[in-house]
């Protein structure tokens, strides 16, 4: 057996506090009977012992941390930072930066989330700002990781390569890709499309002095493709890429329900197709890849959907497990030393701009 590894839950963050939290813990230890993780849960003390009896979890694996304080899921970040000391999600993060915990998995505000675990943990190497929040895509070739999806919203060169020797380490930790190919989201695929900051990046990632295996650009509609297994991008464009799709599956999802109950025919239809149709919403289910890592901090943090039931938070633990038994902060950590003595010889050198004007 591995050695053991503790994990520290916020209970009180997302839609359904305790019941999801702890019967996230009990989904997972279901579904992993090998596993030796134990777990940290802080909350109200009583709702969460009762949710524990409940599901019968063995006191061995269980410890509980109880506070009133709680971040509401509408609090601003800055009001989070001030009064969340004390706070489930605050304690939470706390046990990771004491050492306490290896990782800690909440489905509470992300901004305030993002911004605790950045003042408690800190970046992890000089020259981060802030952390990127990476989506596990469905795709037709499997799982492509997709970032940034919303924490940063203008990105330069620099930040681009790092999201990309992010991506590609959290690719191989938690989807098993041994080498994942990389691409950079952009309005074509030729050298001279899209910005100058997508350019630069483009060109020194095509150097080949990160180590990396570089596709090339790629655009919109090679994310579902599953052209690459991951494809950086800034937040601004993958927030709206990611809220687009899931718009679109909630679509298509009306149409075909619709579709297949407007008549007699059509349901018998239905009746027929139907473990196609449940392997198909198994496939796209959020639940089923739930757990958004905020790559870049100095310790292991990851986001559960805010309304994920316990089989998704469930997948968030195993996601924070799988990540903290890799050697992703090790890889990470090195690329990313390496990353800046690379751009420094490429200022020095030839220069960081590539002079050529962005296509409109």
């Amino acid at each position: 057996m591995s050695k053991t590894l503790v994990i520290s839950l916020d209970a009180m963050g997302g839609d359904h506090g305790p019941s999801v939290v702890v019967g996230g813990v009990a989904d997972y230890l279901k579904a992993h009977p090998g596993s030796d993780l134990r777990f940290v849960i802080h909350g109200d003390a009583a709702a969460i012992e009762a949710q524990v009896r409940s599901h019968r979890l063995p006191a061995d694996r269980i410890d509980i941390r109880h506070t009133d304080k709680v971040v509401a899921m509408d609090e601003k970040p800055a009001q989070a930072l001030r009064r969340g000391k004390g706070s489930s999600l605050w304690n939470a993060i706390e046990s990771v930066k004491s050492g306490e915990a290896a990782a800690i998995v909440s489905a509470g505000n992300t901004g305030a989330l993002m911004a605790i675990s950045k003042l408690q943990l800190r970046m992890a190497a000089p020259g981060l700002e802030r952390p990127a929040i990476v989506a596990s895509w469905p795709t037709l070739r499997g799982i492509t990781a997709v970032l940034d999806v919303g924490a940063n919203i203008d990105c330069d060169a620099a930040q681009l390569i790092e999201f990309a020797i992010m991506g590609e380490a959290f690719q191989t930790a938690v989807h098993g890709t041994k080498r994942p190919t990389i691409g950079l989201l952009n309005v074509g695929s030729e050298d001279m499309k899209g910005h100058e900051q997508v350019r630069e990046a483009h060109r020194l990632l095509r150097s080949g002095a990160f180590d990396l295996d570089y596709h090339g650009f790629v655009e919109g509609d090679d994310i579902a493709k599953g052209t690459v297994d991951v494809i950086v991008t800034d937040g601004f464009t993958g927030n709206v890429a990611l809220k687009t799709a899931e718009g679109t599956a909630r679509f298509i999802s009306a149409l075909l329900k619709d579709a297949l109950m407007s008549g007699l025919p059509s349901r018998l239809g239905a009746m027929m197709a139907l473990p196609a149709l449940k392997k198909m919403r198994n496939r796209i289910d959020p639940n089923a890849i739930n757990g958004g890592p905020l790559l870049g901090l100095n310790g292991i943090v990851v986001k559960s959907h805010g309304g994920a039931s316990a089989y998704g938070f469930g997948n968030a633990i195993r996601v924070a497990g799988d990540l903290a038994r890799s050697d992703y902060m090790t890889k990470v950590s090195a690329n990313l030393k390496r990353m800046t003595t690379v751009l420094e010889e490429d200022d020095a050198g030839s220069g960081s701009g590539t002079g050529v004007e962005a296509v409109q």
